[in-house]
């Protein structure tokens, strides 16, 4: 299922749109506050430029909000369902997992984000050039 070719790939692995070459982030470690954000202008492989435009980012947020959501359902599902948490450690346990995964899910949802726009092409790589134009 986690092939390349597949936008699943793309999302979950942080690597560009186009070719699945190589990752579009500077640090591959979310977790490294001063480097969240940081991504690279191109890939080096295909030449994408990431931001597109300026400001382009900013609708990852609305994706943002449903991945929230997402991992706030499994977080409840798991405190209350199978762990039988009353209502408020459930809500403890909401908070603190959207706090601890903040930084996965900001990445997550601009890995979405950028996926919406760009399509995967086999032969984007400038090593794959030839095979395009034969």
């Amino acid at each position: 299922m986690l092939k390349k070719g597949y936008k699943i790939y793309s999302i979950l692995t942080g690597t560009c749109p186009r070719c699945h070459k190589e990752s579009m982030y500077e640090s591959k470690n979310p977790y490294r506050p001063n480097h969240l954000f940081k991504m690279y202008e191109r890939c080096s492989s295909c030449g994408l430029k990431y931001k597109m435009e300026p400001s382009f980012f900013y609708g990852s947020m609305y994706v943002s909000y449903g991945v929230g959501i997402a991992f706030a359902v499994a977080a409840f599902v798991i405190s209350n369902l199978f762990m039988g948490a009353s209502l408020i450690k459930s809500f403890l346990a909401i908070v603190a997992t959207l706090v601890v995964f903040m930084p996965v899910i900001i990445r997550l949802s601009r890995n979405i984000w950028i996926n919406v726009f760009v399509r995967y092409d086999a032969g984007a790589a400038k090593g794959d050039l030839d095979s395009i134009s034969s």
